[in-house]
């Protein structure tokens, strides 16, 4: 059987520098291992357009954050999120099957840069 993990959706203004988009990702990062939790994995997805308008935003900056622990780690890192004015949106969800494998992200695409349609 396969230990559940959680997975942390958030999306960044789009208009904060990416310098500022680090200390995001380092933050909650260092807040799940604070809480007692394990980092199993962090991918940044690169700024995207949204479905809908939020606060006025048409594009954020969505990172990915994957975490084990008892579960006591979510509510101080939803915590920071609603009270950080640069988090537009955020959901967590607790994962019951295998993680799947880190994909690949190109090193081209950056909280920068729009990201590159794959090739068929």
């Amino acid at each position: 059987m396969t230990q559940p993990y959680y997975e942390t959706m958030y999306i960044l203004r789009p208009d904060i520098p990416e310098e500022e988009v680090e200390t995001h990702v380092n933050r909650y990062r260092d807040l799940v291992v604070d809480a007692g939790g394990d980092v199993l994995d962090c991918q940044m997805r690169g700024k995207r357009r949204l479905a809908y308008p939020i606060a006025k935003h048409r594009e954020g900056i969505y990172v990915q954050l994957n975490h084990n622990g008892d579960g006591q780690q979510v509510a101080p890192l939803e915590r920071a999120m609603r009270l950080s004015e640069d988090v537009i949106r955020y959901l967590t969800v607790k994962q019951d099957g295998p993680m799947p494998p880190p994909r690949s992200i190109p090193a081209a695409v950056s909280a920068g840069s729009e990201p590159q349609p794959e090739q068929a």
